[in-house]
C-alpha cells in the first residue's frame, strides 16, 4: 500500500497497518507524538484499532516541550 507520511510518499507490504504496527515500522519511540490521520486525531489509546489503509494521509508530529 502506498500512504503519505509526514508529506512522503511510503510504500508498505501490508494492505492495511494499525498505528502501533506503523510506529513500529518507522521506529518512532518517542513518547509525546500526535498523530492525524486523514486530518482526523488519533487518541493514544486508541492506537490498536486505528488502521492505515492504501491512500490515507498520515502525520506523526512529536511534541517538545522546552523553557
Amino acid at each position: 500500500m502506498k500512504i503519505i507520511l509526514n508529506n512522503k510518499e511510503e510504500v508498505f507490504d501490508s494492505e492495511l497497518l494499525t498505528i502501533n504496527e506503523l510506529l513500529r515500522l518507522k521506529n518512532y519511540t518517542f513518547k509525546m507524538l500526535v498523530i492525524k490521520v486523514n486530518n482526523q486525531l488519533v487518541k493514544k489509546s486508541e492506537y490498536e484499532q486505528v488502521t492505515v489503509r492504501d491512500g490515507d494521509d498520515v502525520m506523526v508530529l512529536h511534541l517538545i516541550s522546552g523553557g
